[in-house]
């Protein structure tokens, strides 16, 4: 336990849902944790992985369903270091992409309190590769861009639109539900075409996992006949043309039919 010694705090990235996904890493921290402090978004099959006896502190955030706000969060994870606890804070996805990781490195760090970070696999990729795409592709997507669509309670988007209205790059967008129309509306009026191929992934790579096929501008559209409610992911781009031979899944491509679902 050299790397993690009593005192000390570990943010572990839990991937985006499926245990398998989780790296060796992260595994053997949850084992070794005397207390995990996890998100809503971490699923029971990867508590599940941590010893008998540890607790199993449930801190997470959801739109609308707030349990405990970031600066609580940061205390209970300082105080429980500072009692000597092994501290494994679970986030799902990687800690350092909108996981709110800035913050409780600050926390610890102020209080003298040893923290690292174990990276996880994000959310984007795991959607990617449940729809069998690259988030990359030569000459057509030279650049990836992610941006998250969680933004405080009637708080506007705050986006450079013409910026990420590239026809070479793919933007995924996180937490893209409620955003959806604005964000197809908005790279519309920033130049980029209607017809941009859009992937949406729900609960990426869960067993309730959905994935839809369509276009930027009937985004609004499909997003809201379509998406239950699972974290949901936008992903924008010359890139996620739906291929020639689709992979078994829904496919929501159908003017009509998702017209007549919305009225």
């Amino acid at each position: 336990m050299k790397d993690f010694p009593e005192g000390t705090v570990w943010l572990v990235g839990a991937g985006p849902g499926d245990p398998e996904l989780l790296t060796r890493k992260a595994e053997r921290l949850i084992g070794l944790a005397s207390v995990v402090f996890h998100d809503a978004l971490v699923g029971p099959g990867v508590l599940e992985l941590a010893a008998p006896g540890a607790r199993l502190v449930h801190v997470g955030k959801r739109s609308g369903r707030h349990s405990k706000d970031q600066r609580t969060i940061d205390q209970l994870i300082v105080q429980a270091a500072l009692a000597g606890e092994r501290v494994v804070r679970l986030k799902g996805g990687d800690p350092a992409i909108f996981g709110r990781a800035a913050e409780e490195l600050s926390a610890c760090r102020a209080a003298s309190v040893p923290v690292r970070i174990c990276p996880g696999v994000t959310a984007a990729s795991a959607g990617a590769a449940s729809l069998g795409a690259s988030l990359t592709l030569r000459g057509l997507a030279r650049k990836l861009t992610f941006v998250t669509a969680h933004a405080r309670a009637d708080e506007p988007l705050d986006f450079d639109w013409a910026a990420l209205a590239d026809p070479h790059a793919t933007l995924v967008v996180y937490m893209g539900k409620a955003a959806a129309a604005d964000v197809s509306r908005q790279l519309i009026a920033a130049g980029l075409r209607g017809s941009t191929p859009v992937a949406l992934v729900e609960s990426a790579s869960l067993p309730k996992e959905r994935l839809f096929h369509t276009r930027l501008d009937l985004l609004p559209i499909v997003a809201r006949a379509a998406l239950g409610q699972g974290p949901a992911l936008l992903l924008i781009g010359a890139a996620l043309a739906e291929p020639a031979q689709p992979l078994h899944r829904i496919v929501a491509s159908n003017r009509a039919a998702y017209e007549s679902a919305g009225s």
